[in-house]
């Protein structure tokens, strides 16, 4: 709840989960127990009138959406790339990514707006003991989750779908704030519902302007130092490299793809494309979703 954080395809998918039919299908089924659990806690809001209720049903249906940019991955990761598309379809992770914040940001405000208006025109929770059952739902449905994705991150070595499955657990202690709300309702304190309804709207849009970063930084080609700095250590460490001049990376979908020019004391074109291809295979053992990586050898005595 207070540590906010992304749904970037990035960080979803590696490469032991892109191989495995086991990750996909973890994938699928994560999204349609979350947004079951949805469907089950807005039909509670209709008979209970809680805005906290209503803001953690649109924080879980928030991250059931955040699975069809993987989806869509999945599937254009199977198209070649054509004539028109020559880095292939990979962006348009980004652009579903993009339409998925516009509708929860939109839902988030409607939701906090619903919070902030029951200050002023307070209106009584009905069945509150129904609103801890959808609370118990809501967490129950994210641990179910939770579960899943990290047994099957475990069996299939993906460590993008275990970290997947621990921010499903966090998202399920929001749903136990709805619980905690309810509480207070019975025991004579309505201004709980509103108070934690808000809290959980604000949760949403720091959430989503996490992703909103990762978005913008990915159309304007934005890459991780560090990232960069493990491809560069392995270019160096490469037998017959004697520097590293420059070196790009980009985000293409889920996948890297880059170009580096390194120095070499090689004499002939043989020698130097040795010293390329072992170079090459540095780096993609250091970075495992790397497609396209083209090297470029200089002379190290020459310059530009």
């Amino acid at each position: 709840m207070f540590v906010p954080h992304t749904h970037d395809s990035a960080d979803s998918i590696d490469d032991a989960m892109e191989a495995s039919t086991a990750g996909v299908r973890a994938l699928k089924i994560s999204m349609f127990v979350l947004l079951g659990t949805t469907v089950l806690q807005a039909l509670v809001v209709v008979f209970t009138a809680s805005v906290a209720l209503l803001a953690d049903t649109i924080h879980n249906f928030a991250d059931a959406l955040t699975a069809v940019p993987l989806w869509i991955a999945f599937v254009l990761a199977r198209r070649v790339v054509s004539r028109r598309y020559t880095y292939g379809y990979g962006r348009a992770e980004d652009l579903a990514g993009m339409f998925i914040v516009f509708v929860v940001a939109l839902s988030a405000v409607v939701a906090g707006w619903e919070a902030i208006s029951r200050f002023f025109h307070p209106v009584d929770i009905r069945n509150a003991w129904l609103l801890i059952l959808a609370g118990l739902i809501g967490f129950a449905g994210n641990e179910i989750v939770a579960i899943y994705r990290i047994r099957v991150g475990r069996r299939i070595g993906s460590a993008a779908l275990m970290a997947d499955g621990v921010h499903a657990r966090l998202d399920g202690f929001t749903s136990l704030s709805v619980v905690l709300g309810a509480i207070f309702v019975l025991f004579g304190l309505p201004i709980a519902d509103p108070i934690i309804g808000l809290l959980i709207a604000v949760s949403i849009l720091l959430l989503l302007w996490g992703t909103v970063k990762q978005i913008g930084r990915r159309l304007m080609d934005g890459i991780d130092p560090h990232l960069l700095d493990k491809a560069e250590h392995a270019l160096e460490n490469a037998t017959g490299v004697t520097g590293v001049r420059t070196i790009q990376l980009r985000w293409i979908g889920h996948r890297l793809t880059g170009a580096a020019t390194i120095e070499t004391k090689a004499v002939t074109l043989h020698e130097a494309g040795e010293v390329a291809e072992r170079a090459e295979q540095h780096v993609r053992k250091e970075l495992r979703n790397l497609d396209s990586f083209t090297i470029t050898p200089v002379q190290a005595d020459h310059q530009h």
